[in-house]
């Protein structure tokens, strides 16, 4: 009787120490909790959270007042403001022809951004399912980075957006991951690529990257060329057209 008596003691102890614990645990994280976010409420700390990191766009890497000289001084004739356009054209509707899993919604880009365009619709319908981006917004975009490699001169425009990001089954339209509910804040890199000497360059698809001579069908592969040089046929007026797009990622979130 004595033996049991004493069990039941230990048992009591032990379940008086467990509550003392929750309750300092408990009373700490409340603690922790309203000192950091303002509120006892942890659960309700998390959802302001989620939401305040759902509505706070991306910073850009800016690089535009320091390089935009250095590709004027190679091309005279870049229109900023034209090609800044351009790249963020082709970057909603890269992100459109995902979502409805049609490479030819994608607007503009050579041959090696349409293939990359493809594989990456492959891969998600290879698992019966479909990525949405939904509701895109951009926030900002500017030059991040230019540089000349192989024969290649390479300007990226970097853009913060925002937008609805999820995933669903092809099969019933459930979704898997992602949320409709919550906005997903990104930045992506838009690569716009002209070739500088096609003798240099080693990836078949930049073959069609360049812009042959209306008169005589020769390339136009000199840097910054106002004409042709085999028939002399000014070629200033087809620059817009020399540059093209092939990469398109997003930008690792911190």
């Amino acid at each position: 009787m004595t033996g049991l008596i004493v069990i039941l003691c230990l048992i009591l102890i032990i379940m008086v120490v467990g509550i003392v614990i929750f309750l300092y645990i408990r009373n700490r994280a409340r603690e922790f909790s309203r000192e950091l976010f303002g509120t006892e409420d942890i659960k309700k700390a998390a959802k302001e959270l989620q939401v305040e990191y759902s509505s706070t766009p991306k910073s850009v890497s800016a690089m535009t007042s320091l390089l935009l000289p250095k590709i004027s001084e190679d091309f005279p004739d870049f229109n900023y403001n034209e090609m800044k356009v351009r790249a963020t054209n082709v970057l909603t509707s890269f992100l459109a022809a995902i979502t409805a899993g049609s490479v030819g919604l994608l607007k503009d880009g050579n041959a090696e951004l349409k293939q990359k365009l493809t594989d990456y619709i492959g891969s998600f319908t290879e698992k019966n399912l479909r990525e949405h981006f939904d509701s895109v917004q951009l926030h900002r975009t500017e030059i991040s980075q230019y540089r000349k490699s192989e024969g290649r001169c390479i300007i990226t425009f970097q853009t913060s957006l925002e937008c609805f990001r999820y995933t669903t089954d092809l099969s019933d339209g459930s979704i898997k991951s992602g949320s409709t509910e919550y906005k997903y804040q990104t930045r992506y890199n838009v690569d716009l690529i002209y070739i500088q000497d096609r003798s240099k360059i080693k990836s078949e698809f930049d073959h069609a990257l360049g812009v042959n001579c209306p008169n005589c069908g020769a390339p136009l592969s000199p840097l910054g060329a106002k004409t042709c040089a085999y028939c002399g046929t000014p070629i200033v007026t087809f620059e817009f057209y020399a540059w093209t797009f092939n990469n398109i990622e997003e930008v690792s979130i911190e």
